[in-house]
């Protein structure tokens, strides 16, 4: 246990190294894609494919580590007492675990350890894990948006005073909309008391354009999946340099 502990702070400390790492092979594509349609730009172009193919090579040595993360991850999700994150992110952590396992048969494959490797092969297989990974910590997500938005409506009609009756020509739209209004203020104020909530639903709505794309499910551009890991790898960044926001597991 002593020597998992000891590799698992090492590994701790390259994290904020790879979200750093993912941020500039992110933002490599996102102006690739802004100046590919340009004339005269196909020097800075061919630049920014070099160094976001180098960024994307020195991530891989990050991310060897991450198995045994994904691993201890799932163990403790297994102990939470409510039952649906329990269930979404021990399932979530068990695909992460196969997905780390994939690209780590593709690195092996990269640098030549193994040539009998089928690189398709495994890559659809890491994109399919990722998205089922990241899709049950979006459900995880909108089930703690949704525990926040009941509370913070139940203390808002307990300081409420009883309402006055409905006013004339009262109609269905103005139900309609006064709902609209209600939802989003709730939304709002929900997201608004608990940043890690915030930030780990922004950052898995972007995580998952990636392998919506590669999947087929959902086509994007390289502008969209840049700007999206870019943002992600910001929210990524915030969360190793103050763990506070994390989002905690209850």
């Amino acid at each position: 246990m002593d020597v998992m502990d000891a590799f698992t702070r090492f590994t701790n400390q390259t994290q904020g190294r790879e979200r750093l790492f993912r941020a500039t092979q992110y933002t490599c594509m996102l102006l690739r894609y802004l100046l590919e349609p340009k004339a005269g730009k196909e020097k800075v172009v061919m630049k920014l494919k070099k160094l976001e193919s180098s960024v994307s090579t020195g991530r891989k040595w990050f991310r060897l580590g991450n198995v045994v993360h994904a691993v201890q991850a799932t163990q403790q999700s297994i102990h939470a007492t409510d039952l649906v994150p329990r269930l979404c992110l021990t399932l979530a952590n068990l695909n992460r675990v196969i997905y780390f396992i994939c690209d780590t048969i593709l690195w092996v494959r990269s640098v030549g350890l193994a040539s009998g490797i089928n690189k398709e092969k495994w890559r659809m297989w890491a994109a399919r894990h990722y998205y089922y990974s990241l899709l049950l910590s979006l459900v995880r997500d909108l089930y703690e948006i949704s525990l926040q938005m009941e509370q913070v409506a139940h203390d808002k009609a307990k300081g409420e005073k009883s309402s006055s009756q409905d006013p004339l020509g009262y109609s269905v739209a103005d139900e309609e909309t006064e709902w609209l209004q209600s939802f989003l203020f709730l939304l709002f104020r929900s997201l608004k008391k608990h940043p890690p909530l915030l930030l780990d639903t922004v950052k898995n709505f972007c995580d998952i354009l990636n392998p919506l794309d590669q999947l087929g499910i959902y086509k994007s551009n390289p502008g969209i999946i840049g700007l999206g890991g870019l943002v992600s790898s910001i929210a990524g960044v915030i969360t190793v340099a103050y763990p506070q926001m994390k989002l905690k597991t209850h």
